[in-house]
């Protein structure tokens, strides 16, 4: 599969210094939090955790770049390729040789319904929807998760280890992340969801998987709230180690590295040549995906990224004005996935654009955790804005119009989220003979989940690979307010423990 010939060296492996005659070789990647407390990680180590001890996020304390030529050759990579490529220049070849990693990134992705996994639509008028979504779930999410639950299997099956996944989820990621884990020996997951803020077929994608190493709980609050219990569980050293607790949300730094391979695919796939700019129109919730883009981007990839968000403008505000703040609570829209007020996310943003300054990103996010607002310094916001070079906001009577208007031009229906992206398209002016660069916007879940949003466009739902669920047995646990959700969370996760110590 691999496009390059990737030679080891044992001195690049034990020093550090890279003896490889390309950039694509075992450079000793390593992983540091965000907040500094943690430095010299391996890729595993940080596959195998949740936040950071000092509740910071795992970031590559260097971004490899790649040069002109080398660009010019993983244009000719299918999806699949393009992803070994990525992860290449992230993971040692010492914690895992390139054909074992391959051979996960192959398996990992054959569950996808379309054989190029990622598809770019070229509508007419430059609309250009890049379909992230042929996975089982129909999501974005599969991309990432599928090949995380892989890497981490593959891990596993080193020792007789056992992990409990712990997600919390705003619509998408728990049904993927659940499609990764079901029926493995050797991973439990718990779920938490936000009861009545998803579809009724993302609450049904995750309700019917009824799995013995399956748990899951419906939440009565937004997906900001249950987050804190979350959190709660991992700041809880020794039941994050005796449980061996770890987490697949975009917490999880092997869920962004992933990520970063479709920027690079929807850039070669509307690239006029190599080195040519491209933009990225991304419909932005807790800001995982554009930060895979800003570290592309980092790369040497020459994209720029604009940011969509819905009601929920918080992220907005922060990369528009750097106003890093919760204002009110979380509102529910059509585009639930991106129904967030605290997109944790930010937090890499600003590791990236504060030159890795540590100190000042805790210092940062400890004002934010303590107050619920602060203020981006006015040379972290500069370095950020190269990054992301635009932000818009879209209410759900905008989604509608551009659900509707999308339809009627093209025959072609999206997803509400990716309605969002495309109500730029729309919105975007040119002065007369501007030539912009080609736009690729990103469709990150199908239609079939959100029949709700389309009914309300005056759309038919689209029912051929959900209609199934609505059939099946669910199972789930109801988490009331006024509980003490972190306490029920110990207890099932110390429960699943008991249960394999006994089994």
């Amino acid at each position: 599969m691999s496009k390059f010939k990737l030679i080891p060296s044992s001195s690049a492996i034990s020093t550090g210094v890279c003896t490889c005659a390309k950039t694509l070789c075992e450079c000793n990647m390593k992983y540091c939090s965000t907040r500094g407390q943690e430095a010299g990680l391996t890729f595993k180590q940080v596959l195998f955790a949740g936040y950071a001890k000092d509740l910071g996020l795992y970031m590559p304390e260097d971004v490899p770049v790649l040069g002109p030529e080398e660009l010019q050759h993983l244009k000719g990579c299918s999806f699949p390729e393009l992803v070994c490529e990525i992860a290449r220049k992230f993971i040692d070849e010492a914690e895992i040789p390139t054909t074992d990693l391959e051979e996960v990134i192959k398996d990992s992705l054959k569950r996808f319904r379309i054989p190029e996994v990622v598809r770019v639509e070229k509508l007419k008028g430059g609309l250009n929807i890049v379909e992230l979504f042929h996975g089982t779930t129909l999501a974005f999410k599969d991309l990432g998760l599928s090949v995380v639950c892989g890497l981490l299997s593959y891990f596993l099956a080193e020792s007789s280890r056992h992990v409990t996944v712990l997600v919390g989820t705003s619509g998408d990621t728990g049904s993927a992340a659940i499609e990764g884990v079901r029926g493995r020996a050797n991973m439990d997951i718990v779920v938490l969801l936000p009861k009545g803020r998803c579809t009724a077929i993302q609450e049904l994608q995750m309700t019917t998987v009824l799995e013995d190493n399956v748990h899951v709980y419906r939440v009565d609050g937004s997906s900001d709230d249950l987050d804190h219990p979350i959190k709660q569980c991992f700041a809880d050293t020794q039941l994050v180690a005796k449980h061996n607790l770890i987490s697949v949300n975009s917490i999880n730094w092997g869920r962004i590295l992933v990520q970063v391979a479709h920027f690079f695919y929807t850039y070669f796939q509307l690239c006029e040549e190599v080195g040519c700019p491209v933009e990225v129109v991304i419909p932005t919730g807790a800001c995982g995906n554009i930060t895979a883009g800003c570290i592309a981007q980092k790369m040497g990839l020459p994209i720029t990224l604009v940011a969509g968000v819905n009601t929920n403008n918080i992220v907005a505000r922060t990369l528009g004005e750097g106003d890093f703040s919760v204002k009110g609570d979380v509102v529910t829209s059509l585009a639930p996935a991106m129904d967030i007020q605290v997109p944790y996310n930010v937090e890499r943003m600003m590791y990236l654009y504060a030159n890795k300054d540590t100190a000042r990103v805790r210092q940062l996010m400890q004002e934010f955790e303590k107050s619920g607002k602060v203020t981006i310094p006015e040379d972290i916001m500069k370095a950020m804005k190269t990054g992301c070079t635009g932000t818009f906001t879209v209410d759900d009577d905008e989604i509608t119009k551009t659900l509707r208007r999308v339809h009627q031009e093209h025959h072609y229906v999206l997803c509400p989220h990716t309605a969002v992206a495309a109500a730029y398209h729309y919105s975007a002016t040119r002065k007369i003979g501007e030539k912009s660069p080609p736009k690729g916007y990103i469709a990150t879940a199908s239609p079939a989940k959100f029949p709700e949003a389309l009914q309300r466009a005056g759309l038919e739902p689209v029912t051929d690979l959900v209609a199934h669920l609505h059939s099946l047995p669910t199972r789930s646990v109801e988490m009331k307010k006024g509980e003490d959700w972190y306490s029920m969370l110990k207890a099932k996760i110390e429960s699943i423990s008991a249960g394999r110590a006994k089994a």
